[in-house]
């Protein structure tokens, strides 16, 4: 099988049975998704989608977070990861789109980069589900499912996302972020994949051996 005939059959079998997939985070602007990204790092959707809504409820706009004090935050965001540096970089994060950005949420990469708390995947998803860029975040489901997939041999976040982007055509990047994401919280999980069942092990690498 080549690597074209792979992702066609992947892409193929995502678009007619997986078509309306999308993110598992609750959010109504673009400002509620940042925050909810930034939150989930190492953590799960679940856990962040108990923590925003009073988070949003007390700090609805950047000026709101901005002005918050780091204990008034702690309070809301303490169940989830690392709740600490977490704290630091929401306020932060949100003093610079106040003071650079006049409080709107930028919606290319480089400029959600310069974000505190917003690296590159934080900046893909926020980029790719709000504004429409043609980006694929890369977090641990996606890597590890790309890799067991044969759909890359790259051995960096960066390595991996740069093969996505040059395979599925720009029309379907946005998606197909999801698409990895799911298989790999779902199906094809770091500990247990559930291969005897998985709908893609025709096309897996990992599964067929070739």
């Amino acid at each position: 099988m080549t690597l074209k005939q792979r992702y066609s059959a992947i892409i193929g079998w995502f678009s007619e049975n997986r078509p309306d997939v999308a993110s598992e985070l609750r959010f109504e602007s673009p400002f509620q998704l940042l925050v909810a990204v930034i939150l989930s790092a190492q953590c799960t959707d679940k856990r962040v989608n108990m923590v925003t809504p009073a988070l949003f409820e007390a700090f609805p706009t950047p000026e709101a977070l901005a002005a918050a004090t780091f204990d008034e935050v702690f309070a809301l965001v303490r169940s989830v990861t690392y709740p600490r540096s977490k704290t630091e970089h929401l306020i932060a994060m949100a003093s610079r789109l106040v003071d650079k950005f006049g409080g709107e949420v930028p919606g290319d990469v480089p400029s959600l980069m310069t974000l505190p708390g917003v690296g590159r995947k934080t900046a893909n998803v926020v980029a790719s589900i709000v504004f429409a860029e043609p980006v694929i975040a890369v977090d641990t489901h996606v890597f590890r499912v790309s890799r067991r997939l044969g759909l890359s041999d790259g051995k960096t976040v960066e390595a991996v996302e740069k093969d996505l982007e040059a395979n599925i055509p720009e029309s379907r990047r946005a998606i197909a972020h999801h698409w990895l994401i799911l298989h790999g919280r779902y199906t094809c999980t770091a500990r247990k994949p559930s291969c005897p069942t998985c709908p893609l092990s025709p096309w897996c690498r990992e599964h067929t051996g070739k």
